[in-house]
């Protein structure tokens, strides 16, 4: 199983921090992004990009890109630099947000769009990364006669990683994602859910086969279980602005070693092949879960 590692939210040690995910031997590092919410968020690729300086061999994984709130070409053309500073080595994660309308209202986008302004922006960022001149006049993004230059590194462009539960999100990680990767999910509803992105992959012309499956997961660890369940539950409640604690054990990551590597071995069972793991906490507690894990789980996980 990859094992990719989420950034704390400390802006000013990201690079110090992806050298030290790329030396503890972490398949990728990941940062989510949000205009604005209830809690600190980077733009993801400024962040990346600084942790792409920093690094030579990590993957960076935007964990998710808040699509509808780019326009489509502007977030082609900012995809595409992250690709060529970091050498080929970006990850494009994409979701519709909505989650916090008031975002929306801040960037001019009307958050009732958000779906098909994310459908027909993943449409022209495929078209502008495959090369070439690119004639598009969508209901959301024109685009006569252009050309990406540079191009992107990785043919095709950047791999997508698409998360979303709901009918819709199904329907459009078939058609367009490289990994599917849904977060408050059990290693059940994965399977299925996995199973249904794969038949909507075939249903758009595509092989089932090429959509991978990952896991999005808060999470903490201690060798105090219930201590770490209860910081997770603290942490996850305030992020989203209400009680975790009913849901603790079916959706978040958290326990001694022993039962963390073993809840991850069950995603891993269900078909994710990648763990996006998302420590709570900050400053030195943060990094005690972050050791911790780095030491008693990753082994377990890593080549499985």
């Amino acid at each position: 199983m990859r094992v990719v590692l989420t950034l704390g939210a400390d802006q000013q040690t990201v690079a110090a921090q992806a050298r030290a995910a790329e030396e503890a031997g972490y398949d990728g590092i990941a940062t989510g992004e949000h205009l604005f919410f209830h809690s600190p968020h980077p733009n993801a690729f400024v962040a990346l990009a600084a942790a792409a300086g920093a690094t030579s061999r990590i993957r960076l994984l935007s964990s998710l890109t808040v699509l509808p709130l780019y326009p489509a070409a502007l977030a082609a053309k900012l995809a595409t630099t992250l690709d060529q500073v970091s050498g080929g080595r970006f990850d494009m994660g994409v979701g519709v947000g909505g989650e916090y309308p008031p975002e929306f209202v801040a960037a001019g986008v009307d958050v009732a769009e958000r779906g098909p302004r994310t459908d027909e922006a993943l449409e022209l960022l495929r078209r502008l990364w495959g090369g070439g001149a690119v004639d598009h006049a969508g209901r959301y993004a024109r685009v006569e006669g252009l050309e990406l230059s540079p191009g992107p590194v990785q043919p095709g462009g950047p791999p997508l990683w698409l998360g979303g539960r709901r009918a819709p999100a199904i329907r459009r990680a078939g058609r367009f994602a490289d990994v599917w990767m849904p977060y408050m999910y059990t290693p059940e509803q994965l399977a299925r859910s996995l199973g249904e992105v794969r038949d909507a992959a075939e249903q758009a012309g595509r092989d089932p086969s090429d959509v991978r499956g990952a896991v999005f997961c808060w999470g903490g660890v201690d060798d105090d279980a219930a201590r770490a369940r209860q910081e997770v539950v603290d942490w996850v409640s305030a992020v989203y602005q209400q009680d975790f604690a009913p849901l603790a054990d079916r959706y978040l990551l958290h326990g001694d070693p022993d039962r963390v590597a073993a809840r991850a071995r069950e995603f891993a069972d269900a078909g994710a092949d990648t763990l996006v793991f998302s420590p709570v906490g900050a400053g030195a507690r943060r990094q005690e879960g972050v050791d911790l894990f780095t030491r008693a789980v990753l082994p377990r996980l890593a080549g499985g």
